[in-house]
């Protein structure tokens, strides 16, 4: 089975079924569908086909599911991208992925309309709006809606293997340079069964999707999860809390996955009495570490399981994960999923014993296939079919594990990795920085934030607010430090180390 194979597969057995909602618009799984086919149609007529990059640069909307699926019913590869990035990271990402069109909103083409004669693979701009608007067509310019009007929603898949590439989702490198994972057919097939077999999702389900489906997270816990037992899915694309709260009683939501702040959000909120949540039955935490001891506390206020699990981007994501008609163990990450093994090995690969703290790696269906024309940076993490995480765990007697740090500098800020070096690096391109130093610092909502510590030039007048504007400038915005301290030397360790 392919991507394209399973929405059709689903379509068949429950056409009928609502399969998103998104305010007042609801599609069924036939119309979702035959949008699908029609915008399959639509990239074909335009050039595209089997492994073809499309660049997806879209909110929680159906327009993403209805790009992302129409990329895979034509064997093209879904390069979904942060709705936060700038014109300077969408460049780049555009030429790096080789793109051969992008799909956004009206609002982002604006912003990146400009770029595009810098980008000469990437020959189509794509611009959603609400079926109601059609823009005016000209030159390398179209409609989203114009196109799915205009085209047949009728379509053949092609003969895809389960290797072959069906997305391509960008994470932080170490070296700054952000590094395309190429994940398979059978990565994203495989994890798609993850919420029908593990949490027992089935078409009577109804999902909240918070969390970006850019995200490979937000993907794989929500989007494709729903739709392989024709569960229905609820989108939003903005975090707030009394809508939250609105949507899980209007439309009897009976599970979430997203990241630790959502359920801190929700287990703090005021108002949280004033809504019948009841219909919810489970929760899904990743993307960043759950205090443990809130863990009961949600539970017990709003009598749903809440999970947690793990993974990474290379994995597809999920590694490991609490099963919620299973034994709990807060602050755990839960078991392997099945088709995955993972080992603790230290740092001379020798594996470690109960309890002991080493490297998790782990090898199975959920391994990306490489990073994208990066044969030296693939190398690096998958040795002899084993990725390695760089992060550090241990197991107990009962095969659960247990995050206990990280082995590479990383931060995660509310369930999104940022390399530090990224950062000094653009921090390094404003003239009043001479050296730069990011570090990650604790923060209960968003897990971690990231500080900088500078040294500036005494010679030139900046504040920390110029030098943050510079780096809006060319990072999303939660790469961009939340707090910036002027230090005279980078050996002021005192400092720095108590930041951590």
């Amino acid at each position: 089975m392919n991507l394209g194979r399973m929405l059709d597969e689903t379509c068949r057995r429950y056409p009928d079924h609502i399969a998103v909602v998104q305010e007042e618009r609801r599609l069924t799984y036939a119309a979702l569908n035959a949008a699908v086919n029609a915008l399959g149609n639509a990239l074909k007529n335009l050039g595209l086909g089997k492994n073809d990059k499309l660049a997806i640069v879209l909110p929680n909307c159906p327009e993403f599911i209805i790009s992302y699926f129409a990329a895979q019913k034509i064997g093209a590869v879904a390069v979904t991208i942060n709705t936060a990035s700038t014109p300077h990271e969408i460049l780049y990402l555009l030429n790096n992925s080789d793109a051969r069109a992008l799909i956004t909103t009206s609002a982002c083409a604006g912003r990146f309309e400009s770029i595009l004669q810098n980008a000469p693979l990437c020959g189509h701009l794509i611009v959603v709006d609400r079926p109601e608007y059609s823009p005016p067509s000209s030159g390398n310019f179209a409609s989203f809606w114009s196109l799915i009007e205009e085209s047949s929603s009728s379509l053949d898949i092609p003969e895809l293997s389960d290797d072959d590439p069906a997305v391509m989702i960008y994470t932080a490198g170490l070296t700054g340079k952000p590094l395309g994972a190429v994940l398979t057919q059978r990565n994203l097939v495989t994890q798609s069964a993850l919420l029908g077999d593990l949490c027992h999702v089935t078409d009577t389900d109804m999902g909240l999707s918070v969390i970006p489906l850019f995200h490979t997270f937000g993907a794989v816990a929500n989007m494709l999860g729903a739709i392989r037992v024709g569960a229905g899915l609820v989108l939003m694309d903005a975090f707030n809390l009394d809508e939250i709260f609105q949507l899980i009683c209007r439309e009897k939501v009976t599970f979430i996955a997203a990241v630790p702040r959502l359920f801190l959000g929700m287990l703090f909120y005021e108002d949280a009495d004033k809504y019948d949540v009841s219909s919810l039955r489970f929760c899904i935490t990743g993307g960043a570490a759950m205090p443990a001891h809130y863990v009961p506390e949600f539970n017990k206020k709003f009598q749903a399981t809440l999970v947690e699990g793990y993974g990474l981007t290379e994995a597809s994501p999920v590694c490991t994960l609490s099963r919620p008609d299973g034994p709990q163990k807060p602050g755990s990450i839960g078991t392997a999923i099945p088709g995955v093994e993972i080992r603790i090995v230290n740092d001379q690969g020798t594996d470690c014993s109960l309890g002991e703290v080493g490297e998790l790696i782990l090898r199975g269906d959920n391994v990306m296939k490489c990073y994208y024309k990066e044969e030296e940076a693939t190398r690096e993490v998958i040795v002899d079919g084993w990725l390695h995480t760089g992060d550090l765990a241990f197991r107990d007697r009962e095969g659960f594990f247990f995050l206990t740090g990280r082995k590479k500098r990383m931060i995660i800020t509310s369930g999104f990795n940022v390399y530090p070096r990224e950062v000094e690096l653009v921090l390094e391109g404003h003239p009043a920085v001479r050296a730069t130093l990011v570090v990650s610092k604790p923060n209960l909502l968003r897990g971690e934030i990231v500080k900088a510590f500078i040294v500036k030039d005494p010679a030139m007048q900046a504040d920390s607010r110029q030098i943050l504007r510079h780096c809006r400038t060319y990072l999303s915005s939660y790469k961009v430090p939340r707090e910036v301290e002027f230090v005279e030397s980078l050996q002021e360790k005192d400092k720095i180390h108590a930041s951590n």
